[in-house]
């Protein structure tokens, strides 16, 4: 029987050193990002360092996903850089690029049943054929542990529920070990318990010293998880900086197209952002 050829088993790759704190995992600037005869992303300038959580919020067509796809290198760029560990991300090859960044996409599908321990297993394949190889075993535990999927290892993915199926699929990501995480709507399928457990997840890789981009449409789990936010608005960045600065009612009104209001949360600050509704009761005689 023929085996299959793993593309990263090669012993010429250079291994990812770890980032120092602080310093920038990725990079992107003036970056322009064309979809047919659409502009999507305009003039984009974002850093991601080492030991951060960023998130990418705003409504529904603003560009958070086709940033994160030009960001990770699966979107060609029309113009600007984007920079990796210090380099272009085209001057990395798949295989070297694979090893310093992790990403999820928003939807998970597989064409045969595999159990889901293989899946997540799948997120090793960088590593094959280098000394870190011996990980492997240590590291899907981990990551399935931290997911909450070991208990359902030996079904097959396709059995499983979408919220199940979004947490192996992250369960992946996390067992990559990449020092670089790009996330896309990592909680969308998921109930309150596993929002949380999710973002708890992003803020224990970047206190680990990895950098984290996630792209949320939840405004509360970004104030309460990210370090930094960046809003996008028409395919631009309208800011950016610490939610507590720029989650401002005028601001999002604005952006989303619906009044808001935000205000601290009474026991830890953090901005709580509410839609501003009419008081009048529903359904009264």
């Amino acid at each position: 029987m023929r085996t299959l050829r793993n593309p990263f088993r090669t012993r010429s790759r250079r291994l990812p050193a770890a980032l120092s704190p602080g310093a920038p995992a990725i990079e992107a600037h003036e970056l322009r990002v064309r979809l047919g005869q659409r502009s999507v992303l305009d003039s984009i300038d974002l850093t991601a360092h080492a030991g951060e959580v960023v998130a990418l919020v705003g409504p529904n067509g603003a560009g958070k996903s086709t940033l994160l796809a030009a960001l990770s290198a699966d979107l060609p760029a029309e113009s600007g850089e984007v920079r990796i560990d210090g380099r272009p991300v085209t001057d990395w090859s798949p295989a070297e690029l694979a090893l310093r960044r992790a990403v999820l996409p928003q939807t998970a599908a597989l064409s045969f049943p595999f159990p889901v321990a293989d899946v997540v297993r799948m997120g090793r394949a960088p590593w094959a054929g280098t000394e870190r190889e011996d990980e492997d075993d240590p590291a899907v535990a981990a990551a399935m542990a931290a997911t909450e999927v070991a208990e359902f290892a030996a079904r097959p993915f396709s059995a499983l529920s979408g919220g199940e199926r979004a947490r192996v699929a992250l369960a992946r990501v996390l067992a990559q070990r990449a020092p670089l995480l790009l996330l896309d709507e990592p909680t969308a399928a998921l109930d309150l318990r596993h929002q949380e457990l999710v973002l708890r997840i992003c803020r224990e890789r970047a206190a680990a010293g990895d950098a984290v981009v996630v792209v949320l449409h939840d405004l509360g789990l970004a104030a309460a998880y990210a370090d930094r936010a960046a809003v996008l608005h028409g395919g631009r960045i309208a800011v950016a900086g610490p939610p507590a600065e720029v989650f401002t009612g005028e601001l999002l009104g604005e952006v989303y197209r619906q009044p808001v209001e935000v205000f601290p949360h009474p026991r830890t600050g953090v901005p709580l952002v509410v839609p501003h509704r009419s008081t009048g009761a529903v359904g009264a005689d």
